[in-house]
């Protein structure tokens, strides 16, 4: 529709710039405190929707305790922070022994093997340790990414990759692939699958990319035809352009994520992650091909207005 219409020519998809970007996901912000409150909710509804008994719920202490503790870790009383952390591990741990005990060599074993794992990653796991970590009860396939923004150090959802035109079409700067990234992969390994996957999409080889540092490292099969921003060899005349051209990408990021939905998932796992990147370009692409079409509509009808008035002044 974009070509048919004039919006974007072929010789746009020629040159394109690509980036990377955090989709986050709709959870709150981790803490300890919060997150053992919510395995012991979690396991509760769990118990409750399979009739298992359990032998304390612990759900009003648990509540009180990590009410306590987010208002302990406000002023700084961290020995009384701990206290009642332990609290919370201690009755999420006779949770998991009590539900566990419960359900083992019957058929609900396997309905609650993938919980009671989830639980106890978040009773054992520390604030500093490295390695696997459970972010969110809900939604455990939340990976923590450090973009190195001074306004948000960390964020918490799923990297996405963005690859735009280069050069503004008619109708503007289009998306031409988007993309999910789980497991928080380093950017440059990500490079060449991104470019084949937007050949495939938009049928045009590329013939220049524009990225930036993070790129470093890429292992493309034509690496000389990749542009990293602030490089000098090889770099002028046209390519020296299009190189400044490269950071119009972050204001396409920002209207992805102002405009549409990359500002935060609402959808479940890592389809919903992949499904509400691809959503949110679509959902770009057709605001600018309907932005197109009211201007043409305009000019159609400024010319037949043109027209109307010179026949009757004739």
């Amino acid at each position: 529709m974009a070509h048919f219409s004039g919006a974007l020519r072929i010789g746009d998809l020629a040159r394109v710039t690509v980036d990377t970007t955090v989709q986050p996901k709709n959870i709150t912000f981790p803490t300890d405190a919060k997150l053992v409150h919510s395995a012991i909710k979690g396991l509760n509804r769990m118990a409750d929707r399979h009739g298992v008994p359990l032998r304390q719920s612990y759900l009003r202490l648990a509540k009180r305790a990590a009410l306590m503790a987010d208002r302990y870790a406000h002023a700084k009383q961290f020995n009384r922070y701990r206290r009642e952390l332990r609290f919370l591990r201690t009755r999420l741990g006779r949770l998991i022994h009590d539900v566990g005990r419960k359900v083992i060599g019957t058929d609900l074993e396997m309905v609650f093997h993938d919980t009671l794992q989830r639980a106890r990653q978040i009773r054992s796991q520390e604030q500093r340790q490295r390695g696997y970590k459970v972010y969110s009860f809900h939604a455990p396939e939340v990976e923590c990414i450090g973009k190195g923004k001074a306004r948000a150090p960390y964020e918490f959802g799923v990297k996405a990759s963005i690859v735009t035109t280069n050069r503004r079409a008619p109708g503007g700067q289009f998306m031409l692939h988007a993309r999910s990234l789980p497991g928080n992969p380093y950017d440059g390994h990500t490079l060449a699958a991104v470019i084949d996957d937007t050949e495939a999409l938009t049928g045009r080889s590329i013939e220049r990319v524009y990225v930036d540092k993070g790129y470093r490292g890429h292992s493309t099969t034509n690496p000389r035809r990749v542009f990293l921003s602030g490089q000098k060899r090889g770099v002028g005349g046209i390519i020296k352009r299009e190189l400044r051209r490269r950071s119009a990408i972050e204001a396409v990021i920002g209207h992805l994520k102002n405009d549409g939905h990359l500002g935060r998932c609402f959808l479940k796992g890592r389809h919903g992650d992949a499904a509400n990147v691809v959503l949110s370009a679509v959902g770009y692409n057709l605001r600018l091909i309907l932005r197109w079409f009211r201007a043409l509509l305009c000019l159609f009808a400024a010319a037949i207005g043109f027209v109307s008035a010179t026949i009757a002044v004739a």
